[in-house]
């Protein structure tokens, strides 16, 4: 793959063109990885709305039907509900790990296999997090393809 940059002062914006010869599993992934770069959530904290990276969210999760997301330094109420943000996030590094929780994949550090066929996740700043039987074969492939080297 060739990497090629061009600095126009002519231009308002950044722009970002691929050429390629078939759109496969490596070009998916750089558009994966180009929109998770722009995407950004708001949240709550303290009374005050904040506009947080995806790419620092470690974690969200449901509870007493209220949604939180967190990042290493700060937990923040979310607006939308959790199907809402699995939407938005499905094309994302991100994935349901219980009926509760989204993980993002990139921030996962360890993991263990569990009672029950659960699976105990680490992420980033050592918080553990379980992914259910019902979802842990979806981590399964992700792990899978991140070691053909399909991510």
């Amino acid at each position: 793959m060739k990497i090629k940059l061009n600095q126009d002062p002519a231009l308002t914006e950044t722009q970002v063109q691929i050429d390629c010869p078939v759109i496969d599993e490596e070009v998916l992934q750089i558009v994966t990885g180009l929109r998770l770069y722009q995407q950004k959530l708001t949240g709550i904290r303290d009374g005050e709305v904040h506009i947080v990276d995806v790419r620092d969210i470690l974690y969200i999760d449901s509870v007493d039907k209220k949604t939180f997301f967190y990042t290493e330094t700060a937990v923040y109420e979310s607006a939308l509900r959790l199907y809402e943000l699995a939407d938005r996030l499905e094309k994302l590094d991100f994935f349901r790990a219980s009926r509760s929780t989204i993980v993002n994949f990139a921030k996962i550090c360890a993991m263990r296999p569990d009672l029950g066929g659960r699976l105990l996740l680490t992420v980033e700043g050592g918080e553990k997090l379980y992914a259910s039987r019902q979802y842990a074969g979806a981590f399964r492939q992700k792990l899978a393809a991140l070691e053909r080297g399909d991510r």
